[in-house]
């Protein structure tokens, strides 16, 4: 009984000190604009019971303790200090002060240490970018609530307006009505309420204007107070330039972001890789590629940089589609007409190719099949890779280990040392891909491994999508640590 009651009352003050956190963690957000994460998870708008999660799951891969209450003492230390608006790991600065707390005075100094090049420093960025959704689908809905459920004080991304053929009330009530429910992605954490006198729907005080309009070019976004906006096309339709560029020809409108593979000569982007290859004064329209280009794309640059890759194939596990038929029906493509729920379908992927323009010297080097499944989320890419040189599963572990906590794709990667991940495990996950270290191989010469990477292909690529806008809208206005 003794051990009962001291394994409840330790989990009554973590439980308390999770709750303090919460209140932190909002002030920080709200007033100051710092964002505090924990190993690449969202803590923003996140109940007591996720956060001690988050944080039990830190320990188990930093192999050290992450203590709620070390997490509680460092965010009133930033938020005490005069930090610039950033984006804080607080699981990296967690496991530092365990192993560095003894060369401190105290958590304040350690945390001015650490943050010292982000004190009293000037923003980033003090920009606004008007965002206008071309298409209100799948994609469409999760960047929405991204948008709106992380705007903090209203500065930087701003959602103004929502496009789709039709606008009537009836239309409108359904789409918010799928904006707040989703069948994979639960209810949306926030309040979005109609205005169907304004043609509107206003989500966590953000008034945004739904238009009718069947070609890009007719729309005047100025009329709506829209100004230099970043039309965001998720409908896929148009994906060649010329077809893009009419989106420009609308009043109001600065530039235009694909989510979907660009044809020809449109930038095709994986954000942390390769978004610094073009120039934004110059470029006005850009492609976020593909999910499982996004998902692959960080993967091989971990093994071109530490090791060297010769050539390799990439099989993608798929989640179906709304491109494939619920039941047996036409399809102009082959294998897609049969259905979606019920078969295991072979399709083509042009992720192999695509990964090449985001990593130039793999060009060539790489083939790329997919296989859809009958789950209606998460993927699963398995790049089996040539290395120049010899390397081990613990060397490739610990590639991806340092490369998702440290570095420029320190938002891309997720690393997994859990032996019971499965698909469901990884829906809503924001990073790119999600690297599980217990599935990975490597031949006996050490020439050969196998990696899997599983992604949200829709929430993953979302978050993605969102990251390129700041970027080519240049609000990035966070330092990140």
């Amino acid at each position: 009984m003794e051990q009962f009651n001291s394994s409840l009352k330790s989990w009554i003050d973590n439980e308390k000190a999770a709750t303090e956190l919460i209140g932190v963690i909002g002030c920080l957000w709200y007033d100051k604009s710092i964002e505090l994460i924990l190993l690449r998870s969202v803590l923003v708008n996140r109940g007591s019971g996720k956060i001690l999660n988050k944080h039990i799951r830190a320990e188990t891969i930093l192999k050290k303790p992450v203590r709620v209450q070390d997490s509680l003492m460092i965010a009133k230390a930033i938020l005490e200090l005069e930090i610039a608006p950033a984006r804080i790991d607080i699981g990296r600065l967690n496991s530092e002060w365990t192993d560095e707390k003894q060369h401190y005075g105290s958590v304040k100094e350690f945390v001015l240490d650490k943050l010292k090049a982000f004190v009293k420093a000037p923003p980033r960025s003090t920009k606004t970018q008007d965002v206008v959704l071309y298409g209100f689908g799948r994609i469409g809905r999760l960047l929405a609530r991204e948008l709106t459920q992380f705007a903090g004080n209203g500065s930087h991304l701003r959602l103004r307006a929502i496009v789709t053929r039709t606008n009537s009330d009836e239309d409108i009530r359904k789409r918010i009505s799928l904006f707040r429910k989703d069948s994979v992605h639960g209810n949306f954490n926030g309040v979005a309420n109609e205005d169907l006198a304004n043609k509107s729907m206003i989500v966590n005080g953000q008034i945004i204007r739904f238009i009718a309009a069947n070609n890009p070019e007719d729309v005047d976004y100025v009329k709506e107070g829209i100004n230099d906006a970043l039309v965001i096309d998720n409908t896929g339709v148009f994906r060649d330039r010329e077809n893009l560029s009419r989106h420009l020809r609308s009043k109001g409108v600065a530039k235009v972001l694909l989510t979907a593979p660009g044809k020809a000569d449109i930038p095709n982007i994986v954000y942390g890789v390769n978004q610094n290859m073009f120039d934004l004064d110059v470029e006005t329209i850009f492609s976020a590629a593909s999910c499982t280009t996004n998902a692959i794309v960080p993967g091989l640059e971990v093994l071109e940089k530490n090791v060297g890759i010769i050539k390799g194939h990439i099989e993608t596990i798929h989640a179906y589609t709304n491109d494939q038929n619920l039941l047996d029906n036409y399809h102009k493509k082959t294998r897609r007409g049969r259905s979606a729920p019920l078969n295991m379908v072979i399709t083509e992927t042009g992720a192999g190719s695509a990964a090449a323009k985001a990593i130039p010297s793999l060009k060539g080097k790489l083939t790329s099949n997919a296989v859809r499944v009958p789950v209606p989320n998460v993927s699963l890419a398995i790049l089996t890779l040539e290395l120049n040189r010899p390397t081990t599963v613990d060397d490739i572990n610990q590639m991806f280990l340092d490369a998702s906590l440290k570095g420029t794709l320190i938002e891309q990667i997720r690393y997994s040392n859990s032996t019971e991940f499965v698909s469901s495990d990884g829906i809503g996950d924001s990073c790119a891909c999600i690297y599980d270290s217990p599935a990975t191989k490597v031949s006996d010469d050490g020439k050969t491994a196998i990696v899997y990477l599983w992604y949200d292909n829709e929430f993953g690529y979302t978050s993605q999508v969102i990251r390129l806008a700041r970027h080519i809208g240049k609000v990035k206005s966070y330092r990140y640590y």
